[in-house]
């Protein structure tokens, strides 16, 4: 091993359950308990803070959008990175707030451990919480919070990010999570050839698993262990939200969890005495986007930047899919569990299991920062079985952004060198889509399609269709006529003809 190997020497996690919002952690509490925990699990907690030259802070739920509705109205840390540094006594010389997405904590892994391989950072904090259900129980009650922090110093804010919707998308419905991943269920499920009843006890089969695992972890906010026919069938409390996903297979983010991971190189673990036996190495690591764009994807039944990106992290740690252990594979929803167990070849019922926390649903899904959960879980796993190797999977936006990354307590021979993500990105950025219109008008037919449902009566038919003749793709709405979209629910509608028309920028689809 050379002395500048990124290495993982401390991880942890911080779930609140059931505490009065005015005696509540506020959001960068939560993420500080979880950072003194992975402190802790370095076995150097005393002296380690004050080593601490980089803090990264994942970006929060109510930082990741400008639309109003949806921040908290309680103030926040002005400075995320820095409050946490203060609270546990730490002041470094880098403070970066991350930008949006479900993939930055396993990119920020990646990015850290090229910057420590460079010897341009030594030793290093990732953190990030959410304290939603603190936030939702005081709006409820009527409760006021005061959740305003200022710290001084430097402050790298990365900011939203790359676009990931277009206001003709957004005005359709597409770029709401619990909207968007069904339009790719729903595909998976036409080009798999399932009645509708067979698709829903497949996705309850494949999510039954994870509530055995969430059952099992005590930082689990939602640990109910359900069959999978408890899981398909909708009830009054288990309402569709939208089809074909019913409550309990949509991720719930009404949680209030913390985790945090520190790193550092194989040299300044030897200089502040943290035992090798704390030490995991990341052995693989790539990053890759979709076209980002919902309605520029190549198809809505595929996934190529994840297949590509995770072939790139495999053969950077020189594996294959069949040496893992371990996976977590990110799981808001259904259809994401399904594409990249597709992407990496991977059977829906894999014996290994495709969690190690329980996932979004049931885990819980604390905004951009699940995925470091799915880390931290990992470590303490590939330390006692210092053989295995463990694949993660992190994904931001809607199927949009994704990062892979592999992991092992066996050492890592030779020099630390990821590829470049540009040399490989390429390759996604040159397929081929089809041409899209917002303008849409005459002939055509479904190609994919969701009914969005209000406390469980359908009221909004999302379509992504094609045009007869040219095959232009479009997205519209479909009239919200009760009955229609009841059918739309009891009926398989891909590939249904109808006509298409646009008036003021809205598109409305009425099916034959």
């Amino acid at each position: 091993m050379q002395d500048s190997t990124p290495i993982l020497v401390g991880a942890g996690q911080f779930t609140e359950f059931g505490v009065a919002p005015k005696q509540a952690q506020p959001p960068m509490g939560i993420a500080t308990e979880a950072t003194k925990a992975a402190l802790v699990d370095t076995g150097i907690a005393a002296v380690l803070a004050q080593q601490i030259d980089t803090v990264i802070a994942i970006r929060s739920f109510s930082d990741s959008t400008n639309r109003p509705r949806l921040q908290i109205p309680f103030g926040r840390a002005d400075n995320p990175p820095r409050a946490i540094s203060r609270r546990i006594g730490a002041n470094p010389a880098n403070a970066i707030y991350g930008n949006v997405g479900g993939n930055t904590p396993q990119k920020y892994i990646n990015e850290v451990a090229e910057r420590i391989s460079e010897r341009d950072i030594g030793v290093a904090l990732i953190t990030g919480s959410e304290a939603i259900k603190t936030a939702q129980r005081a709006m409820r009650d009527g409760i006021e919070l005061n959740w305003e922090e200022h710290d001084e110093g430097s402050l790298e804010d990365r900011g939203l990010g790359e676009k990931l919707m277009t206001p003709h998308e957004f005005a359709h419905g597409i770029g709401v999570p619990v909207q968007t991943y069904p339009l790719f269920e729903n595909a998976l499920r036409a080009q798999r050839g399932l009645s509708l009843d067979q698709h829903r006890l497949q996705l309850g089969r494949l999510f039954a698993p994870f509530t055995e695992i969430a059952a099992a972890n005590p930082f689990a906010f939602y640990g109910t262990r359900r069959s999978a026919e408890e899981l398909a069938t909708v009830t009054a409390a288990n309402r569709y939200i939208c089809f074909p996903y019913p409550k309990w297979m949509n991720a719930m983010d009404g949680v209030n969890q913390g985790a945090a991971v520190i790193m550092t190189s194989v040299g300044k673990a030897r200089e502040l005495g943290i035992a090798p036996a704390r030490w995991v190495f990341l052995h693989g690591c790539g990053e890759a986007n979709e076209k980002l764009m919902v309605t520029n994807r190549v198809d809505y039944v595929s996934v190529p930047a994840l297949r590509l990106n995770a072939k790139q992290a495999l053969a950077m740690a020189g594996k294959t899919i069949d040496d893992m252990g371990y996976f977590d594979l990110y799981s808001c929803f259904p259809a994401a569990v399904e594409l990249a167990c597709d992407a990496l070849d991977l059977a829906y019922d894999d014996p290994r299991g495709l969690t190690v926390t329980g996932g979004l649903p049931f885990f819980g899904g604390p905004g951009n920062n699940y995925s470091l959960h799915g880390i931290a879980t990992l470590l303490p796993l590939l330390r006692a079985n210092p053989t295995h190797f463990g694949l993660v999977t992190a994904n931001g936006g809607y199927l949009s952004k994704h990062a892979t990354g592999i992991y092992s307590a066996t050492p890592l021979a030779g020099k630390w060198r990821r590829e470049k993500t540009s040399s490989y990105q390429a390759e996604i950025d040159k397929m081929r889509s089809p041409s899209f219109t917002e303008t849409p008008a005459g002939d055509a037919s479904i190609e994919t399609y969701t009914v969005c449902f209000n406390k469980g009566v359908p009221e909004r038919g999302i379509v992504i269709g094609r045009l007869q003749g040219t095959g232009q793709r479009f997205v519209a709405n479909t009239p919200a006529h009760g009955e229609l979209l009841q059918a739309m629910v009891e009926t398989e509608q891909i590939g249904r003809p109808g006509t298409v028309a646009s008036n003021a920028g809205i598109n409305t689809f009425v099916p034959s």
